[in-house]
């Protein structure tokens, strides 16, 4: 354990981003380290994520810096565990499909609360608009991008590191699973089974391309470097749609006192970012379905 560096608990350099190698993995490892030493589970430090994340976005909706600094802090914090989570899983080889879903409500509630906070805040203001800006924002703009860069990444890392490495799933494997499953002594799992299956046939709609070479490309080695090559200028996309620059866009939004304007760049410039994504990986996948 001692000889664990933040690099080894990366998913891939490729998909790791900036600020999370000099920032986010190294200070997650170190609370990585203090959560096995207690004998922590990394489910229990996502839903220690979760609650800070929560927490954050109620400070959000007071129109007060100080208080919104904290929210900020929280938030920041409620990232570094949902990092430290993954390192955990990583470095103890305790990973599970709950997990990734955990994982993913995380982010979903974080940014639930904080869409709501904000229209609530505007609501004086703005009124009714607030909300459907807000609606746009996060239902119409937020979870698909976010959606699309997850299933990106974990192509990508599929490609890269097999199996082993990737977290793709499949939503006609998750469904004969949800059916052999018994609501009686797992109601839970089998109700977050039935929302993932949802969330994972929404990537795979929005992926025509990737899904009619999906078997080809990877039990295909030939195509791997080629989809390498097209698919790596894309992880920088993928990236930019996830957290980090996301958040920064709320952080300076809030602390320059004008939130509405995360709400902007949610419908102009990240939705401008995901389909360039989009439409290039499409692209790259036709392209190798020539080949």
């Amino acid at each position: 354990m001692d000889k664990v560096t933040a690099r080894s608990t990366y998913k891939s350099l490729d998909t790791e981003e900036w600020l999370d190698r000099v920032f986010t993995r190294p200070v997650g490892l170190l609370w990585a380290r203090l959560f096995i030493a207690l004998g922590w589970s990394p489910n229990a430090v996502t839903v220690l994520s979760i609650v800070l994340g929560i927490a954050a976005g109620v400070l959000f909706y007071p129109d007060d810096l100080r208080l919104n600094v904290v929210g900020i802090l929280l938030l920041v914090q409620a990232n570094i565990f949902d990092s430290t989570d993954g390192q955990m899983a990583r470095m103890t080889g305790r990973k599970s499909r709950l997990g990734r879903v955990l994982d993913g409500v995380a982010g979903d509630l974080w940014f639930l609360t904080i869409y709501v906070a904000l229209c609530v805040r505007l609501t004086p203001q703005w009124g009714v608009w607030v909300w459907l800006l807000g609606a746009l924002a996060g239902l119409g703009c937020h979870t698909r991008q976010a959606r699309l860069a997850d299933y990106y990444r974990n192509i990508h890392l599929r490609v890269l590191k097999g199996m082993a490495g990737s977290e793709l799933d499949d939503s006609a494997r998750l469904c004969a699973d949800y059916a052999a499953l018994p609501w009686r002594g797992q109601p839970v799992w089998k109700a977050f089974l039935w929302f993932y299956i949802r969330y994972t046939a929404a990537q795979e709609a929005a992926t025509p391309q990737f899904q009619r070479i999906r078997t080809r490309l990877f039990s295909d080695s030939t195509l791997h470097k080629p989809f390498l090559a097209g698919s790596r200028p894309l992880m920088a996309y993928a990236n930019l749609l996830t957290f980090n620059a996301r958040a920064l866009t709320l952080y300076a939004s809030l602390l320059m006192g004008v939130p509405w304007a995360y709400f902007v760049a949610e419908v102009t410039v990240f939705a401008a970012l995901y389909f360039v994504m989009r439409s290039r990986h499409e692209r790259l996948c036709a392209a190798l379905a020539a080949m």
